[in-house]
């Protein structure tokens, strides 16, 4: 069997940043959720994202739990969440007892509609918090939804997990709102292997996810705690990988930006594709490369073709409103999200792909439509 192609695996450094990192950590000894990596991880990734300041934590699922919490989110709140996404953005909203209302993407971004938004806000005056995610590394348009919320004045959330050095407009996503978040997992533009960020200009909520993510344990001699608290800190030593996938983010942004004009030149020409949307006031990270289909060609055509290579590719997100364990919630849209979901697929976009891997790829795709 030909060798394993992956949809987006891990990449080290060739230069060994990340062993430097680890190797400081093991020599000072400092292996716990404390040390001089994380401090410089966090530092590092505000300086690089242009917020002023950032909280390392578990996973990019617990930043969004902690973003909810510092905007004081709680029973019965109702919170405004893109519809087309991964569940792990959801999630946290039930984890703080409060009601999801899902909003439905456009064609035109693949990420909120700001008339949907605009319509939800109708229905339902009285929201805590709206989350919006940049799919795939693909900005939101941001400009409309920050005005509503303001008009709202609501608490806007970045799920920037999948858009690290995505901008929007010359500035990074994730910086927007009054809170932004990334994930560190292994798929991710870079990795921790697991790990995920918060980052904010409001420096006390900060030291208060701090404190809630050491489980909450309160400055006193003894161990007391006075709320409830998370175990939800990075680790020095993973801080120590994260720190040196950071120094070669460009490199990795460049690769993906190549693989995703690749398919563009050789898989353009097929009747019925379409490439994920990218907008003159976007500069995408191309995390990964999504089409959609409209002709006699599936994604499920696609995907077994390349499965039977050896090759891994993956279905666009399914909607939250169409997930049973969210199936009660309301969902304010046209029902654009479930088909980009119905009509797409995700493209292997692993940053070691050489060019005859990416060929290998195209080739299965053409033969379809032969």
């Amino acid at each position: 069997m030909s060798e394993k192609i992956w949809l987006s695996s891990p990449h080290m450094s060739d230069e060994g940043y990340e062993k430097e990192f680890i190797k400081e950590a093991f020599d000072s000894n400092w292996i716990a959720p404390l040390g001089a990596n994380v401090t410089g991880f966090e530092n590092e990734l505000a300086d690089k994202v242009g917020t002023k300041h950032a909280a390392a934590l578990s996973s990019g699922t617990a930043a969004i739990h902690m973003a909810l919490k510092a905007a004081g989110v709680g029973k019965g709140d109702i919170v405004f969440c893109q519809d087309l996404t991964f569940a792990a953005t959801a999630n946290p909203i039930i984890y703080q007892n409060a009601t999801p209302v899902f909003i439905d993407s456009n064609f035109e971004t693949w990420n909120m509609d700001p008339k949907a938004l605009e319509k939800a806000f109708e229905k339902y005056p009285k929201v805590k918090a709206v989350i919006v995610v940049h799919l795939y590394g693909l900005s939101a348009d941001l400009d409309p939804i920050i005005n509503l919320c303001k008009k709202h004045n609501v608490t806007l959330i970045e799920d920037a997990a999948e858009s690290l050095g995505t901008t929007y407009k010359g500035k990074y996503t994730g910086s927007f709102g009054e809170f932004g978040i990334f994930s560190f997992n292994g798929n991710k533009i870079i990795t921790t292997s697991g790990g995920g960020m918060l980052v904010s200009n409001n420096k006390e909520r900060i030291e208060k996810v701090r404190f809630w993510s050491t489980q909450s344990r309160d400055k006193a001699r003894h161990y007391q705690h006075s709320e409830i608290g998370y175990n939800y800190r990075m680790s020095n030593v993973l801080a120590g990988i994260g720190r040196g996938q950071l120094k070669v983010l460009d490199q990795r942004i460049a690769k993906k930006r190549y693989i995703f004009e690749f398919y563009k030149k050789e898989l353009s020409n097929l009747e019925g594709i379409n490439f994920m949307p990218i907008n003159d006031w976007n500069e995408p990270n191309h995390w990964l490369t999504c089409i959609t289909l409209s002709g006699k060609v599936k994604p499920l055509d696609i995907m077994e073709a390349l499965d039977k290579e050896n090759i891994e590719s993956r279905p666009i997100w399914k909607p939250m409103h169409m997930q049973p364990v969210f199936a009660k919630y309301d969902y304010i849209g046209e029902g654009i999200s479930e088909k980009i979901f119905e009509n797409g697929v995700c493209l292997p976009s692993d940053t070691k792909m050489t060019d005859e891997d990416l060929r290998r790829v195209c080739g299965v795709i053409n033969r379809l439509w032969l």
